[in-house]
């Protein structure tokens, strides 16, 4: 993906960095254009598809998956459109996802850079709908870039910075933490607490949604 020039740089891009992070569609397009996006929506969007490719599934981009998140998949609609090569991650793949970017790096045999997208909440489903920051999805943001530093990636951007040690800081509340916000709570009032559960626990599936032709599948 072609870099920024000179003449798009601004001081909100964060182009200095490898590991960039930012919040929704709209924090995406503020971004140096970067190699890969991951994009993080922890409930429901991105949990809900790694388990399905883990499951030997492959899930369109469509109408569907937006119906299952007004969030996340705008946000790798949006990432495809720009070039980026699109994974999702989530609390469930977060070391899973930090391998997949560090071999796609020594695939290329160049740095790679890497934007990590927080999905957070619009408040409906007007695309200039208000975003509402989702402490699930700093967590699971976080989580990948701890996971990233861990592994050497770890040219991180402030933002992206502070989300890894909100995690390292935070890492034995999850479960806690998930299921206390607001989307968690929201969920839970829905019956669907064992979903939000499974969504908390971290590293527990191997697999990282790609998106390819407009479909996911698992790497």
């Amino acid at each position: 993906m072609p870099s920024a020039t000179p003449t798009e740089l601004t001081p909100f891009d964060q182009h200095r960095y490898q590991v960039r992070l930012e919040w929704g569609a709209s924090g995406l397009a503020r971004l140096a254009p970067s190699d890969l996006v991951v994009v993080v929506d922890v409930l429901r969007f991105s949990t809900t598809v790694t388990d399905a490719v883990a499951r030997g599934d492959r899930v369109a981009l469509d109408a569907d998956a937006h119906a299952v998140s007004i969030n996340g998949a705008a946000v790798a609609e949006a990432a495809a459109a720009a070039g980026a090569r699109v994974l999702l991650g989530c609390l469930r793949n977060a070391a899973a996802v930090a391998a997949a970017v560090l071999a796609e790096q020594r695939r290329r045999g160049e740095r790679t850079s890497v934007a990590v997208i927080a999905a957070g909440e619009r408040v409906s489903r007007d695309p200039d709908a208000d975003l509402r920051f989702a402490v699930e999805d700093l967590l699971g943001a976080g989580a990948i870039v701890a996971a990233l530093t861990d592994l050497g990636i770890d040219h991180t951007s402030p933002e992206a910075a502070a989300a890894c040690e909100s995690y390292r800081g935070l890492g034995r509340a999850v479960r806690h933490l998930v299921t206390a916000s607001g989307s968690g709570q929201e969920l839970i009032v829905a019956g669907r607490r064992d979903e939000v559960l499974a969504a908390a626990e971290v590293d527990a599936v191997g697999v990282v949604p790609v998106l390819e032709d407009g479909v996911f599948t698992a790497r």
